[in-house]
């Protein structure tokens, strides 16, 4: 059974930092593209960040420079450091794991950027 479980959110001050995990199990971690989304209030479900296989990876123009995705394989972790946060960062963020043929998604944390 594949499962997906998101950590580390929290509520932060502007231009503080979090890191995200998602602890997968039941799939081919390598094998499989895995990304975070996120959602805010009254809003669409929108890429932040993804990786493939082959280490490519693509993010969203408004966080470039600021989170970075990364994993490791040994624990089959996903990862993504937040820095410089912005009250618009505020969202559920999602981690998601994607074979070609399905996709799987986690619960999602709750990320809050305020003073």
């Amino acid at each position: 059974q594949v499962q997906l479980v998101e950590s580390g959110g929290g509520s932060v001050q502007p231009g503080g930092s979090l890191r995200l995990s998602c602890a997968t199990s039941g799939i081919i971690f390598n094998g499989s593209n895995q990304g975070w989304y996120r959602q805010a209030p009254g809003k669409t479900r929108e890429l932040v960040a993804r990786i493939s296989p082959g280490g490519r990876i693509v993010y969203n123009d408004a966080v470039k420079g600021r989170f970075t995705i990364s994993r490791d394989n040994a624990k089959s972790i996903l990862y993504l450091q937040m820095n410089s946060l912005k009250p618009e960062d505020t969202a559920v963020y999602y981690c998601n794991a994607d074979n070609g043929r399905s996709n799987y998604w986690g619960q999602g944390t709750q990320v809050t950027v305020s003073s």
